[in-house]
């Protein structure tokens, strides 16, 4: 939604902002007398838990609705682009491509208006007003820059994740989550002084996150984000506006700098709470020992007036309890949790993992990464043992799996109340531990005794990960176990996971969840499992390096079964006489290698747009028409796939020996 206003106020240097504003929900006040000047070129994140009136506050900005008290500022002719999940009622029979392209309104109105005279000049190329007018009209799409607008959409829908082949489907084909980045590709497109979104992160994987965190870094308006995905916030934003104890606290910084920041304002308040309190108390005693004395009476009388004028500090709060969560498992399962074995799954012609493999172990907890579309989810449910696939699967000794998904809200007993359901699992824990733990996923008070039926999809998606973690299972799997948490809850979620004794898989886009729990990253690459033994942030320095080293293809990530432990260095010798000698030959090696790993690399390119062409051939409906074309393309798809395969590891055993050669002539 795209609006401009013309509200001509006295605010210099202001795009939009509230000024003393007071607004209800009937008895509930969401902000009092609250004051926030956005000015142009800021990166805010807007954050608050869950019901403090995020929503509510960009739903006041722009117009949507009203304070019962104060002002709500917007100076003139700012246009403001509001991204929301009401959005996603619209629908339509065009192209993806046709509703992004909307943002230019004006330029595909001139594509029109250019066509129609030129038709008219056809037949009456001598007329000058007409050609005046068509050359006005040519002026004004160059001006607009009006050419390149298929090229910055096509750009931008493949930012957000759309492969070529999609951007001609109609959107009315695409589920709620990829509608809302057509719609989101839309907006930037219009390019708004005041870009305001509303949680776009809950819709997008990590290789999308990353982009739009890269393109609104250099976005030329303002924006203000709703964001639970404290990792982006920290990447995207130069100052934090909390929605807090009905007021609108601002902090200059990202979120780290929040949470410092937060920490000491609290501290403070706290101090001059107990040096307040102190005064109060020292100025009662004061006032009941001397009131009754003549001589006294009107210095007591003068303290009673001091004590009513007071401006009483509040004692700083938290909005939710610091609570914790805890759960243990019942058995200790062997050494090997699951073993995957020559494991192959395809859908049609969308092959997710060919003849691959992976081991899961005893204190193993990782992240499985990566783009949507890339089976995930689909890996997830191979190990849980709910979907069907060609190879071999065997758990360990002793294993107690939980598996956690969107598809277990179909296991809730819609009957059951809350705390019903909670006691199902057979944790053996109290009511108050359940309501408790209840708490921590965002339910509290008489939400304990609500149905289960009558609960919207995300409350069903956090009863069901709550009897997850209190299972008692030792082997968890995770499928986006943080969609529907605030950043409060999700901290609870990482000391939990962090302190549980059994292993786990996990899929997510959050992060900052990712780096504070996973010990192991596991990427599906090539139609492989690759494992990497380590830490997300570890896993990042370590792309970035194999980035640094060649700019052609990026490694991946070694297997399990791939990872090459280096021999411990020889001890440092005495110089000799043939050392010279030595380095001439270490010299040639190493320049004979980097000219094969230079071929190599013009190879793998050209094998990886061989694969995208055929990839692309394969998606098209038409070659499925031809039996005998289909065969012949996905028989040259399998073989491109080998040899970039075969390229691809040929390429990372030379960079290994380059390393060690460069080790030598450096030492």
């Amino acid at each position: 939604m795209l609006l401009s206003f013309t509200f001509a106020g006295s605010f210099i240097n202001m795009l939009a902002g509230f000024q003393n504003v007071t607004f209800e929900f009937g008895a509930r006040v969401i902000v009092r007398d609250a004051t926030w000047h956005i000015h142009p070129n800021e990166r805010i994140g807007l954050i608050g838990y869950n019901g403090t009136g995020k929503s509510t506050l960009l739903k006041l900005l722009v117009g949507e609705y009203q304070p019962s008290k104060g002002d709500v500022i917007r100076s003139r002719n700012t246009s403001i682009g509001y991204l929301h999940q009401d959005l996603l009622s619209f629908d339509t029979n065009e192209s993806i491509l046709q509703v992004a392209l909307g943002a230019f309104e004006r330029v595909l109105q001139l594509e029109q208006e250019i066509e129609t005279l030129g038709k008219k000049l056809e037949t009456n190329h001598h007329d000058a007003a007409l050609l005046q007018l068509y050359a006005d009209k040519l002026h004004e799409m160059d001006t607009l820059d009006g050419y390149s607008i298929h090229h910055k959409t096509e750009e931008i829908l493949q930012g957000l994740g759309f492969a070529n082949s999609d951007l001609q489907r109609p959107y009315k084909e695409f589920s709620g989550g990829w509608r809302m980045r057509v719609l989101l590709a839309k907006m930037i497109l219009q390019q708004p002084d005041l870009l305001l979104l509303d949680e776009p992160t809950n819709h997008l994987d990590l290789p999308s996150i990353e982009w739009l965190e890269k393109y609104l870094q250099h976005y030329q308006g303002s924006v203000v984000i709703v964001s639970h995905d404290r990792w982006f916030l920290d990447r995207m934003v130069t100052k934090i506006v909390e929605v807090f104890q009905q007021g609108i606290h601002i902090y200059g910084g990202n979120y780290s700098f929040y949470q410092q920041e937060k920490e000491l304002r609290m501290e403070l308040q706290q101090k001059a709470f107990e040096n307040q309190q102190d005064y109060i108390r020292q100025q009662e005693r004061f006032i009941e020992r001397f009131r009754s004395k003549a001589t006294k009476a009107a210095a007591a009388q003068s303290a009673i007036k001091k004590l009513e004028k007071l401006d009483l500090i509040e004692a700083p709060t938290n909005e939710r309890p610091n609570i914790r969560i805890n759960f243990a498992i019942d058995t200790t399962p062997g050494k090997v949790i699951c073993e995957l074995r020559h494991i192959t799954k395809h859908f049609g012609s969308n092959h997710i993992v060919t003849n691959t493999g992976a081991e899961i172990e005893r204190g193993d907890k990782i992240a499985l990464i990566g783009a949507n579309g890339k089976g995930k989810s689909t890996l997830l449910r191979i190990i849980a043992g709910t979907e069907n696939f060609e190879g071999q699967r065997r758990w360990g000794h002793n294993v107690q799996p939980s598996f956690y998904a969107q598809h277990q809200l179909e296991a809730l007993d819609l009957n059951h109340t809350l705390l019903e359901e909670m006691k199902s699992c057979g944790s053996q824990k109290t009511d108050q531990e359940l309501r408790t733990l209840l708490g921590c996923f965002l339910f509290s008070g008489d939400d304990a005794d609500k149905k289960i039926r009558v609960l919207s999809g995300g409350e069903k998606a956090r009863i069901a990960l709550a009897k997850t973690i209190i299972s008692k299972a030792n082997f968890l799997l995770l499928d986006e176990p943080t969609n529907h948490l605030d950043m409060h809850s999700v901290e609870l979620l990482i000391e939990a996971l962090n302190k549980y004794q059994g292993s786990y898989i996990l899929v997510s886009h959050d992060r900052y969840f990712v780096s504070q729990t996973a010990n192991k990253i596991w990427e599906i690459v090539d139609e492989q499992v690759k494992e990497f033994k380590g830490t997300y942030t570890e896993y990042l320095d370590w792309k970035e390096r194999m980035a640094r080293q060649d700019t052609v293809t990026k490694p991946q990530p070694e297997t399990r079964k791939e990872t090459v432990v280096p021999a411990p260095a020889a001890p440092p010798t005495e110089p000799t006489p043939n050392k010279p000698v030595i380095n001439k030959e270490v010299k040639k090696a190493h320049s004979r290698q980097q000219k094969q790993m230079e071929q190599l690399a013009e190879e793998i390119s050209r094998l990886s747009g061989e694969k995208t062409r055929l990839e692309a051939q394969l998606a098209d409906p038409a070659t499925y028409s031809d039996k005998q074309t289909f065969t012949a393309a996905e028989a040259a798809y399998q073989q491109a796939c080998r040899k970039l395969d075969e390229c691809n590891r040929s390429y990372e055993a030379l960079f290994e020996s380059i390393l060690e050669l460069e080790a030598k002539m450096h030492s």
